[in-house]
């Protein structure tokens, strides 16, 4: 049994930790709370963009853009959105795992020939740690993200694939759907698969101009950028909600020790008691 310094010690050291998750826990919330709002506010107009594409596409029997062709793949790229910091419980290591499993499925591919875009310092460290090329970092996508930058990295994978440096290109998120639930989503980036949007029967009268080239040459873009931006909203998201439940149950955790030690502390003055009295 502990002495009742020790126990007292710990006891300090446990209220001191459960300050600082309970805080953390706060902070997460307040961030959650803001990229829930983010997200809400993105998504009918991302929606709207897909509405718009797919009628357009329904419409069409050939589509020819540079970003549907399908080829041999020699080269793959895997965009993978992670976090920079860590205490949100399991959100970082299913990724990574999931990303190793990506890089299996390809094991026609040389080692050599894969990859990765790592969007935060956990994912950018586990792919050096792999021995796994890494096109950059992009630390400041996962910390608060923005349009620009995410249109920004998607361009570049974009002009990647055309130039046949890559010939697929995987994305890797968790996609957000409430405090509660965030599902692990792997999504074709590129090529551009045009079956999603082409299902229905639509018929739709429109007038192209200046032509049907150059309007879907500006909307597949335009869509693939917000895939992009729209997975990384979905992660930040995804790491506060997991931060914040990660938080949750350490609070209460603490809680639970505090009250052992609590019992501890009594039983061992009740000890020494018994010991003076003898």
């Amino acid at each position: 049994m502990s002495s009742l310094k020790e126990t007292k010690t710990r006891i300090q050291s446990v209220k001191s930790t459960q300050k600082i998750t309970s805080a953390m826990k706060m902070v997460s919330s307040s961030k959650l709370h803001k990229a829930e709002k983010v997200v809400n506010s993105f998504l009918p107009y991302q929606q709207r963009m897909n509405e718009i594409l797919k009628n357009y596409l329904s419409t069409e029997e050939e589509i020819d853009s540079v970003y549907t062709k399908i080829r041999d793949v020699y080269r793959v790229g895997i965009l993978v959105f992670a976090s920079n910091s860590s205490l949100c419980g399991s959100y970082n290591s299913v990724l990574i795992k999931r990303l190793q499993q990506s890089i299996y499925t390809h094991r026609d591919v040389r080692k050599e020939d894969i990859v990765v875009f790592p969007v935060g310092k956990k994912v950018h460290q586990a792919c050096l740690d792999m021995g796994i090329n890494v096109a950059g970092e992009f630390e400041e996508l996962s910390n608060a993200p923005t349009f620009k930058e995410a249109q920004q990295l998607a361009q570049t994978i974009m002009d990647m694939f055309v130039s046949h440096k890559i010939d697929r290109v995987k994305v890797i998120y968790f996609h957000y759907e409430s405090k509660s639930v965030q599902r692990l989503t792997v999504d074709t980036f590129l090529p551009f698969e045009l079956s999603y949007y082409q299902k229905g029967n639509i018929q739709a009268d429109y007038l192209i101009e200046p032509s049907k080239e150059q309007v879907l040459g500006t909307l597949i873009p335009q869509v693939l950028h917000f895939k992009v931006y729209a997975a990384a909203l979905d992660a930040n998201a995804s790491e506060q909600a997991a931060r914040t439940i990660a938080m949750q149950i350490a609070t209460e955790n603490a809680d639970d020790l505090l009250q052992d030690l609590s019992i501890d502390r009594k039983s061992t003055r009740l000890n020494s008691s018994h010991r003076c009295i003898s």
